[in-house]
């Protein structure tokens, strides 16, 4: 079964995850306010992505509540692949938000309106620039201590947020400049943008679901630290996945056909303990296939075939 999850994982998922749920709340309190007294579509926009953003927080919430969970007899490779499911779900509630968000700003574009108290939604998009910027370094750590894909998409989500609140900002001072269709224009913008970003998440999320190999540079090292140990011959059959903070692993090595059978099992597990201390959170389970060696023979460095 994979290892259980680390205090460092488990701490930092969560801690993250309800920093962002925190912030989204927050958020939506505070461009309800300024959308009730300014009649912005841009804030109105921006008030729709915070309503998504805390459903979207609450699912990842719970989802990786689920992925942290050890593995048990009914799920013995455990329950990382919680978190792509988690980063499906949000791509899909961006999505939806983004096609009404479309909707609004067009017919804004279409019957302009004078802003009112546009000082109010000008102060909300600074304060909310500000928080999504402290959240963001919450979540920059976490994804370097823990890798969690589920807080990466997270992350990726309020950074697009940063970036709409600074268009909902000019949006509302060239409005109050006169410029009355810069409000809808800026809204179908920041749809277009927020819908990019929600097909992307989902296409990432349904890669992990369906098992995508590891990146390159981690097969590459797997090779290499298989390789270290000069009575490994060969390598071949080599599998890789992720599932949440799981890295799993499985390899045939090739091996000298005279080894005892405990000479065999000790190297295979040599390899298999190089690649866990790599790769703390990894699965990895290596098979031994014994190979007539020709005297001279030097094996040679290579990928696996």
């Amino acid at each position: 079964m994979p290892q259980p999850v680390s205090a460092d994982y488990k701490f930092w998922v969560t801690w993250a995850s309800r920093a962002s749920v925190a912030t989204a709340t927050v958020l939506i309190v505070a461009k309800l306010t300024a959308w009730f007294y300014s009649g912005s579509a841009s804030m109105l926009a921006s008030l729709t992505d915070s309503l998504m953003d805390a459903a979207a927080s609450l699912i990842n919430l719970m989802a990786l509540r689920l992925a942290i969970q050890p593995a048990d007899d009914n799920h013995k490779f455990g329950h990382g692949k919680a978190e792509p499911l988690a980063t499906l779900a949000q791509a899909g509630f961006i999505l939806g938000s983004s096609f009404l968000l479309v909707f609004h700003g067009i017919d804004r574009i279409l019957k302009p309106a004078a802003l009112t108290h546009g000082n109010v939604g000008i102060g909300v998009s600074l304060f909310a620039i500000a928080l999504t910027l402290a959240l963001l370094a919450v979540q920059r750590h976490a994804v370097k201590v823990t890798g969690s894909t589920a807080i990466a998409a997270d992350a990726l989500h309020y950074r697009s947020d940063l970036l709409l609140n600074l268009a909902v900002l000019v949006a509302l001072v060239l409005s109050a400049q006169g410029m009355l269709w810069a409000d809808g224009v800026f809204s179908v913008l920041i749809a277009l943008y927020i819908g990019y970003g929600a097909v992307t998440l989902g296409y990432e999320a349904v890669q992990l679901l369906l098992d995508r190999e590891a990146e390159p540079e981690v097969q590459e090292q797997i090779v290499q630290l298989a390789r270290e140990d000069q009575r490994v011959l060969g390598l071949h059959d080599m599998r890789t996945r992720r599932a949440g903070h799981m890295l799993f692993v499985q390899l045939h090595i090739e091996l000298d056909s005279d080894l005892s059978l405990r000479e065999a099992h000790d190297i295979a597990e040599s390899v298999e303990d190089r690649i866990r201390t790599f790769y703390p959170d990894s699965d990895v389970i290596v098979h031994q296939d014994p190979q007539e060696v020709v005297p001279g023979f030097q094996p040679e460095a290579g990928s696996p075939g």
